[in-house]
């Protein structure tokens, strides 16, 4: 089992790279062509993202598995939210590396009559929601962290001041006290902070794929990069990685 973790690991930090690549030579293609770069130049960068996006699939054969294992292990949480968000996001995530595969197998010319166009839809449909669940796992956690750094600072408050009584609700908070508060939050909790703005970039990927909020290469490259540089990260080290 740790040997296969060990490898698991080191071919999701592979095709982490390749991702980096891939989402690279997008968002270089786009610079060049909006400078008027040769189409020769323009296709040759096409054709390395294409063969880039296809090795990545050969390293996501078996992720499937492994995000349904994950969905067991999220079942046993104790938090009803936190167990609703993580278990959806990865048989969601399992859905989509199931379709990926699908895909891969067609590219590679083993199912030549494999439907690119439908399955490509259906695993940016099954991404789509994996990144809402953990979208609204992370802004769960922060309302909580929030609301815990709130009520210490309010009890410290009452200690040095005596100025709340015990059945007294103390005023809301004004809104720049409370992006203040987001703030302290998001810093003190740097896996958190991270797995934020990973989700936030990647969510642009799918709606854009979709047709949901059309942007360009431009934007779809520059997320990617910095989705896949933010998980590159998380890789190389363990302890910025989110927890559960």
């Amino acid at each position: 089992m740790d040997s296969w973790v060990r490898f698991s690991s080191q071919s999701q930090a592979k095709e982490r790279l390749i991702r980096a690549a891939q989402y690279a030579c997008t968002l270089l293609g786009y610079t060049l062509q909006k400078n008027g770069a040769s189409s020769d130049v323009i296709t040759t960068i096409k054709q390395l993202e294409a063969h880039l996006s296809l090795g990545r699939k050969l390293f996501r054969l078996g992720n499937s598995m492994d995000a349904l294992e994950s969905a067991k292990r999220a079942i046993h949480l104790s938090d009803v939210v936190l167990r609703l968000c993580i278990t959806v996001s990865h048989l969601n995530r399992a859905m989509y590396f199931a379709c990926d595969n699908i895909l891969w197998l067609g590219k590679s010319g083993l199912a030549k009559s494999t439907d690119q166009e439908k399955w490509s839809q259906r695993s940016f449909r099954y991404y789509l929601f994996s990144l809402i669940m953990n979208l609204s796992r992370d802004l769960y956690e922060i309302k909580l962290l929030m609301e815990t750094e709130s009520g210490s600072k309010r009890c410290k408050a009452a200690a040095e001041n005596g100025a709340v009584s015990r059945g007294e609700r103390p005023p809301p908070h004004p809104l720049a006290l409370q992006l203040r508060l987001l703030v302290q939050v998001l810093r003190s909790n740097p896996p958190l902070l991270l797995d934020l703005l990973k989700n936030a970039c990647d969510l642009f990927i799918p709606l854009d794929r979709l047709g949901l909020y059309k942007s360009n290469a431009g934007v779809v490259g520059l997320c990617g990069l910095t989705s896949s540089i933010l998980s590159i990260l998380t890789i190389t080290h363990p302890w910025l990685k989110i927890k559960p």
